[in-house]
């Protein structure tokens, strides 16, 4: 139906609510009204016509006086009459999901919610492409095209960006929906609406660094620097003795030694203009939690102090099992880029929170934490921290440097059995779901499996982007957390096809069914962390494969930081031969894994988003509420 025909349509008079002569043949009649649904029953000569695309999911509008009610087909069915002879007429159920109003002949607006029901016996009729661009079609500076309508692929799928983000999102769909792609066009639309916006991407699979190429700083093993002093002590507890339920002791000793090393650490720090000038009885103002520098070395100084003044040969003990369990993880070259005693010569936290969160202005606005690679112990406390240092961050700043925050696998981090994984990633996740929009500090979780994630941090995300889910737990969690009238459409997600979606929520003009556009081939997500493999017939591994597997086994129980260089630029990369580094020592014959380390990530391909991303620089004093983006 064109334009004119529905502004021809909407001005004629409230009381006349039948279609003129020139307008579009009717569809049907509504026959029942309730509070979120109508039911209609369909023309005999419409479901005849062969042409008429009458679906489920399909856009249908009721004529209500001077306005058009604008629903959804969520089913449709054929009745029989008693004698089962011939057909009744055919009936559906219509979602009622907002108006649509003209100002003037030709152009209009849509609103959410009905404001009045239709009359029984309305006409029901279809709504077009003009009428669909009404209400889609919202471009402008404050959207982002993200693909196109289901219903009808000219026209796009605009997403309100600060509605989006602002009030948190997520995206759910089983493996092989097209989640990953779906979550690099989102991210891509961010930067090019939001320049000054900046993003942490916890990349559990390392398959993203090929999709934003200059844009995004990559962080993996060995040129990240996150020191145990940035770590509060329920994150160094994980880190030293794990999940193991027996050293009540060993903790409550550590938890006293922790202050006492950053009192130490401050007393001979005192004269730098960085160091905190400190008083009082032993410990000083520290805490536990206390984010300042101290020396391992130092802790473990005092440990052995004490142990020495000690006569009762069980407290001894207990110091002699601590002191052990945190020598056993300082020299694990695997926590080189946690335990780094001798990177502990200044108070580095600027630098570090700059790298991370991308708080300077001039560099890539996206940091990517590639997690494959790491040990796989650390990862709760790793992310853990990262989320608490971007909250802290917000909170203190009050919202000087808006940062999203988004999370893959976000399942793992906050499981919906409060028993089982770790509490303080989970509390850190929760309270910026809670809190964080207050201090720019905002929320994109991405998962497979949303019935495993805490339903109250799901709650709060006000957009939903629902990709194909086949477990039925998942889609019951799903439908209770849609309060749109459209949520009926969830009934068709265990159908919906590769890079299909439902959006819901405040980022879209209506609950509707879209499809991302197409990722071009070498900006799509690619795992680095096992997507290499390959199944063949007759294929075998001789002793040159062999060692080579075993090179790049040893290599990632090795210090990665003893083959990494840095350029100069910021970027580093790895050291293929670690020996040319010092030419002038005489050539030796060290063994294969000492000659040629193999690289544990194919190098990075360079990517450009569709125009230039800058980055606007943080100023540097007072609280900048003018510059907030809120």
């Amino acid at each position: 139906m064109s334009q004119d025909n529905l502004a021809r349509r909407l001005d004629q008079s409230s009381d006349d609510s039948r279609p003129a002569p020139h307008a579009v043949e009717p569809l049907g009649r509504v026959v029942s009204v309730g509070g979120s649904q109508v039911i209609v029953e369909f023309s005999n000569a419409v479901l005849s016509n062969s042409d008429t695309d009458l679906t489920v999911g399909a856009f249908l509008g009721i004529w209500n006086g001077r306005t058009m009610i604008v629903g959804s087909l969520c089913d449709i069915s054929l009745h029989k009459l008693a004698d089962g002879q011939q057909s009744g007429p055919a009936t559906g159920r219509v979602d009622l999901l907002g108006e649509l109003i003209l100002d003037k002949p030709g152009a209009g607006y849509f609103q959410r919610g009905v404001a009045g029901y239709p009359k029984l016996d309305s006409p029901l009729m279809p709504i077009g492409h003009d009428a669909l661009s009404i209400i889609f079609d919202t471009s402008g500076p404050n959207t982002i095209n993200i693909g196109y309508l289901q219903q009808d692929p000219s026209i796009g799928a605009y997403i309100d960006v600060d509605n989006m983000v602002r009030k948190h999102f997520a995206i759910f769909g089983s493996t092989g929906a097209g989640k990953s792609s779906a979550v690099s066009v989102l991210l891509r639309g961010i930067m090019e609406a939001r320049p000054s916006l900046r993003i942490l991407l916890i990349d559990p699979h390392n398959e993203y660094a090929a999709c934003f190429g200059e844009h995004a700083h990559v962080v993996r093993p060995g040129n990240l620097n996150l020191p145990y002093w940035l770590f509060n002590f329920d994150e160094m507890q994980e880190i030293v003795f794990g999940r193991r339920n027996d050293i009540e002791d060993e903790v409550g000793l550590l938890a006293e030694l922790i202050p006492l090393a950053k009192n130490e650490y401050a007393k001979k720090d005192a004269a730098s203009a960085g160091g905190y000038r400190i008083s009082g009885p032993e410990g000083g103002r520290y805490t536990v939690d206390t984010p300042v520098p101290y020396r391992m070395s130092e802790l473990i100084a005092i440990a052995e102090s004490r142990m020495g003044k000690l006569e009762n040969n069980a407290v001894s003990g207990q110091y002699r099992r601590l002191i052990s369990r945190i020598q056993s993880v300082r020299k694990n070259p695997r926590y080189s880029f946690i335990f780094d005693d001798d990177a502990v010569g200044s108070d580095t936290m600027v630098d570090i929170l700059c790298e991370l969160l991308r708080l300077q202005g001039g560099g890539p606005p996206m940091t990517i934490v590639q997690l494959a690679g790491f040990p796989a112990e650390v990862f709760d406390a790793i992310v853990s921290v990262l989320f608490r240092l971007a909250f802290e961050f917000g909170l203190w700043s009050d919202g000087a440097s808006p940062l999203l925050f988004v999370c893959e696998e976000a399942h793992r981090y906050a499981p919906a059995d409060s028993k089982i994984g770790f509490g303080p990633t989970r509390r850190a996740l929760s309270r910026i779901a809670k809190e964080g929009r207050k201090y720019g500090v905002f929320l994109g979780l991405v998962t497979q499996r949303p019935a495993e994630i805490d339903p109250t941090i799901i709650s709060q995300c006000s957009t939903l982007f629902v990709m194909r889910l086949s477990n039925d737990r998942d889609q019951v969690l799903i439908r209770s957390a849609v309060s749109d009238a459209a949520a009926n459409l969830l009934t068709f997600i265990p159908s919906l096809g590769t890079a299909e979606v439902f959006a819901f929520g405040a980022g879209v003009a209506l609950p509707t069914r879209m499809k991302f556009r197409e990722v071009p081939p070498h900006l799509r997500p690619s795992s680095e962390a096992g997507g290499n493999t390959r199944i063949a017939a007759g294929m075998s591994a001789d002793r040159d494969l062999i060692a080579s597997v075993i090179d790049r086994w040893r290599a990632s129980t090795m210090s990665h930081k003893a083959a990494f260089e840095d350029d100069g630029s910021g970027d580093s990369s790895w050291r293929d031969d670690p020996a040319a580094a010092q030419p002038s020592q005489a050539p030796s014959a060290p063994p294969a894994y000492e000659q040629q380390r193999p690289s544990l990530e194919p190098p990075l391909r360079s990517s450009l988003l569709r125009r230039p991303i800058t980055a606007d620089p943080v100023p540097s004093q007072g609280t900048p509420s003018a510059t907030r983006w809120r």
